[in-house]
Formats: structure tokens, sequence, C-alpha cells
């Protein structure tokens, strides 16, 4: 009788033990999962849905060239006084060089003058070649692969980038040839190029970017689309909320992407930190 009393409470501790472990459990649990669902909405950045210029373009590089350009030979000995031709710019019709026979060298055409000595033991060493070149525009011929035959066309606008300069130059496709290349299936094409500060001389090595399919399309940081398969989305964000959005990408330009369906113009999607957000989920705009 003394056992089986003992068994009947060893029973019921150990009943009551198990008990108290999971309710200890539940509640241990219930603590931390508060603790943690209650985290802070991550923070991002946003930027606004707004219109830019997309196109496509054609890149090669040409060689510089003056516009207008005439060389003239002529002997040292005949030149009247001093040889005044550096950094020299002349109007068309004045003398560049007073020659001691009367037949004076007189400039053509408006630009800039310039000399080249002709090395000691060539014939005619003791002469000088004297070079006139029209600054004001300067053509770069190109060559272009024959694929792009249906795309070029005179009139369509060109950027021209040197490394000497920090800058871009602004120029058109002024012509191209008739005829494609059999030897290297391309066609050439010359770039016109305003030059009124006279900074691009003759002989440069300029980069060339010919623009072309040009639309203006609204578009979002490359840093906002996430590619998922043969699927695009963004985030945008409604009273502090991100909302999934699938869009249809088109063209890349500078670092954004045209949307040509998906978001509206004035939308504001998530451009960066958008590991941490979720659909429906809160976010906080940390830009300004």
């Amino acid at each position: 009788m003394k056992t089986a009393s003992k068994l009947k409470a060893f029973l019921i501790i150990f009943f009551i033990a198990i008990f108290a472990i999971i309710v200890a459990r539940y509640f241990i649990g219930l603590h931390f999962k508060k603790k943690f669902s209650a985290r802070p909405a991550p923070g991002v950045i946003v930027s606004k849905v707004e219109k830019s210029l997309f196109y496509k373009s054609i890149e090669t590089f040409g060689t510089a060239i003056a516009q207008s350009s005439k060389v003239y030979r002529v002997q040292k000995e005949n030149i009247v006084g001093n040889l005044n031709i550096q950094n020299r710019f002349v109007k068309k019709g004045e003398i560049i060089i007073a020659l001691k026979d009367g037949k004076n060298i007189v400039a053509e055409f408006g630009g800039k003058v310039g000399k080249r000595e002709i090395a000691q033991g060539v014939l005619g060493s003791n002469s000088l070649i004297i070079t006139l070149d029209d600054l004001k525009k300067i053509v770069i011929d190109i060559k272009v692969p024959e694929n792009y035959v249906g795309i070029l066309k005179p009139g369509l606008k060109a950027e021209i980038i040197n490394s000497a300069f920090n800058k871009t130059f602004k120029g058109k496709v002024d012509s191209i040839s008739s005829r494609i290349d059999p030897s290297t299936r391309s066609i050439l094409a010359r770039i016109e190029v305003d030059n009124p500060n006279f900074e691009i001389i003759p002989g440069q090595l300029m980069t060339v970017k010919v623009i072309y399919d040009e639309i203006n399309q609204i578009g979002v940081p490359e840093s906002a689309v996430t590619i998922q398969g043969n699927t695009a989305f963004v985030y945008i964000v409604n009273t502090d909320t991100a909302e999934k959005r699938n869009i249809k990408m088109g063209k890349r330009n500078f670092g954004k992407v045209s949307v040509v369906s998906g978001i509206n113009e004035g939308d504001i999607v998530i451009s960066e930190g958008i590991s941490k957000v979720r659909n429906k989920a809160k976010v906080k705009v940390i830009n300004p």
C-alpha cells in the first residue's frame, strides 16, 4: 500500500514537472517571438520616376582633320624680317609671310598658322613648310561596321571626346560613303564638329559616339531593378510600405533603365537597400 502511494505521488510530481516545462517553453518562445518580430523597418534610399533621354549608340574613333588646310613651302633666305608663326591666327587675305621676291604668301582663308622644319640632309632642307588650318570646324572620318548601314544617315548627332579634354564636343554626321570597303566590311562616314575655341587640333585621335534611336521615356536607376529569370521588378514606396511592381524594361543609358510599362512618372522607387525589402513590408526612407 505504501509502495502504491509513493508511486502515485511520483507520477503526479513527474507530470507536474512535464507540464511546467511545456508551459515555460511556450512563454519563453512567445517572449522571443515578440522581441524579434518587432524589428524596425529597414532603411532605404529612394528616387523619383522621371523622364530621361535614352538612346542607342555606335562607338568608334577617328583622326581630327582641319575643315580646310593649306601647305606652303618657302626658302628661308627669301623671308623678309623675322618669322612670326607661333600661335598666330590670320584672316583671309592677310599676309602670312613677306618674301623678298615680292611673291608674298597670303592666307586663302582664315585660320591658324604653323610651321614644320625639314630634316637636315633632306633635299631642300633650307626650306620651311608653312601650314594654314581652318580650325573653326573639325572633320573626323570614321569607319562603321556594315551592319549599321541602315541606321547611319546625315544629321545624326555625335559626341566626341579625347583624353586631353575634360569635356564632350558636339558634332553630327555630315556625309556617308556610297560604298562599303570589302576588305574591312565597313563604311566610311564623316563627322563634323564645331570647334569655336580651337581646342581640337589636327592629328588628334578622337573617340566618337554616334547617337541614334533617341526616345524620351521614364526611367529608374539600374540598382532599383531586380531580375529573376524573365521577370524584372522594382519596389515602389506607398505610405511607408514597399509594393512590388513587375516592369518591362527598354534601353539603358548612364546607369538608368528605361521602363516601358509597370510604373508611372512620379512614382517613388527604392534604389538602394532592396535586399532588405519584402513586398507589403514597412520601410523607412532615409534620404532627403
